[in-house]
């Protein structure tokens, strides 16, 4: 139903806050440009639409919204009079400015006083020059300043990033560096131990059964299964007294190769069932060669199949080569976020993963999503100071999925808890917060990809929960992750 017009008392304009300092004149020129309108209860303008007036309660109560996902979120409720919505920025030369940021609604029957977005523009530079100027510094300004700073903020997280993976990668190529030189050593001997051996009085059987062996000792090698600490003392004192009964020099120090490579008495006694007793001590050197050969290779396989899941975790990360929008699985992102903020949660931060492995892949933009893991990671990080638990949740909840952060570390506290989405809120010392991580994160998951962010708080348990619908918005058109 349309509003109906009623008549424009500019008395009665002046007795609102917005109003109360202008001239007869100028009251006169609102009522004679502007109108006042009577809504009935239901919606007077919709967010994304037109932003054609600007619109100043005189009477009612008004409800504001913001639109998240299928859902329109209540922003402020008010019956004051004065309060005024719609085509605030109407004096601002920008694109974004011709569209209504949020929707209004009427819960009973309300007058508005309704001035067109053009007179309200024209009225400002009018009769406040000076204050449009100002205005509009501040706007842009803000904007800016917001621009730069998140930019900044982005560069610092690129740069405590990648002093973690470089952390976590110098760990696995130092160990293959002193593997493969360890190995080289360990060839070199076996070589010499190998020209000893064909020197020395052994039957061709005989090296033929210690080459079957030593092939069958390589598989053990790699089958064998890790032992507790009390069962590899017991092997290695069993192994141990089998060398100094048979004169083998230095069996303690051959004991621990042997029990790492899965070896026992049995596989000494084949050895020795093989070759007589005085080629038998050559004969477990050179096989003991073959076992450390065989451990380092496994050692050095470890260490690089190690730094390519980092590798893989980082190009996850940083989606190089990846489509900017497209249908993923959210472990898959969240398991390198987790992976690439390793070095920064340190030792004294358990990280327990809650995964519904059932929930479906969701279109998204999967770098974003990783830049709101990464400030929700390291905001509870920080919060814990080093100390507690980190509870990484993922559950199907009706239409959308939620991924839940948990920390346990002193909580939000609730005077500041509706300000934390704010621009620039931080309760950091100066210089060690922007205050844009959680209004980053909010816009990315909000704005971007339709769905909410909020928070719960009490000591020793605080949960940032993210809501992201499982479909995509008709104006997306997202790829299939290959």
């Amino acid at each position: 139903m349309s509003p109906r017009p009623l008549p424009c008392d500019k008395s009665e304009l002046g007795t609102l806050f917005l109003f109360e300092k202008l001239d007869q004149d100028q009251l006169e020129r609102l009522c004679r440009e502007g109108r006042v309108e009577q809504f009935d209860a239901g919606p007077v303008y919709t967010e994304g639409d037109e932003a054609t007036c600007f619109y100043v309660l005189l009477e009612g109560t008004v409800v504001m919204s913001r639109r998240v996902g299928a859902d329109d979120v209540e922003i402020s409720r008010s019956s004051q009079r004065g309060v005024y919505a719609g085509a605030m920025q109407a004096y601002l030369n920008g694109p974004d400015q011709t569209f209504y940021k949020g929707s209004m609604r009427v819960t009973e029957p309300s007058r508005f006083f309704v001035l067109p977005a053009a007179t309200f523009a024209a009225v400002l530079r009018d009769w406040f020059p000076m204050a449009v100027h100002l205005l509009e510094g501040l706007f842009f300004g803000s904007q800016n300043t917001q621009r730069t700073i998140g930019q900044r903020e982005r560069l610092l997280a690129l740069g405590s990033l990648s002093a973690g993976l470089t952390h976590e990668l110098n760990n696995p190529a130092a160990a293959a560096v002193r593997a493969t030189s360890t190995l080289r050593d360990r060839v070199a001997h076996m070589r010499h131990k190998l020209g000893a051996i064909a020197a020395g009085p052994y039957a061709r059987d005989t090296l033929e059964t210690l080459i079957e062996i030593q092939e069958r000792t390589a598989e053990r090698v790699a089958k064998a299964t890790p032992l507790s600490p009390l069962e590899a003392s017991d092997r290695e004192d069993s192994l141990g007294d089998w060398l100094e009964d048979h004169d083998i020099a230095g069996g303690w120090q051959l004991a621990p190769t042997f029990v790492q490579a899965g070896l026992d008495t049995d596989w000494l006694d084949q050895v020795a069932a093989a070759v007589d007793e005085e080629t038998l001590e050559g004969a477990v050197r050179w096989l003991n060669y073959t076992v450390e050969t065989e451990l380092l290779m496994t050692e050095i396989e470890e260490s690089t199949t190690r730094i390519s899941h980092l590798v893989d975790a980082a190009k996850q990360y940083s989606q190089i080569d990846r489509a900017p929008y497209q249908v993923v699985d959210v472990h898959e992102l969240l398991d390198s976020t987790l992976l690439m903020l390793a070095g920064k949660l340190g030792p004294g931060i358990k990280v327990t993963k809650e995964y519904d492995r059932t929930a479906p892949r969701i279109p998204a933009y999967p770098g974003e999503l990783n830049q709101v893991w990464t400030n929700l990671i390291d905001n509870a990080a920080s919060a814990m100071e080093g100390e507690g638990t980190l509870t990484v949740r993922t559950a199907h909840d009706h239409d959308q999925l939620l991924v839940e952060f948990r920390d346990t570390g002193p909580g939000v506290p609730a005077e500041i808890r509706d300000r934390i989405f704010d621009p620039f809120f931080t309760t950091k010392p100066v210089g060690e917060g922007t205050g844009l991580g959680l209004d980053i994160s909010w816009r990315i998951v909000a704005n971007k990809h339709h769905g909410s962010l909020s928070v719960q708080s009490v000591p020793g348990d605080t949960r940032f929960q993210v809501r992201l619908p499982l479909t995509a918005a008709d104006t997306e058109t997202p790829e299939e992750a290959s």
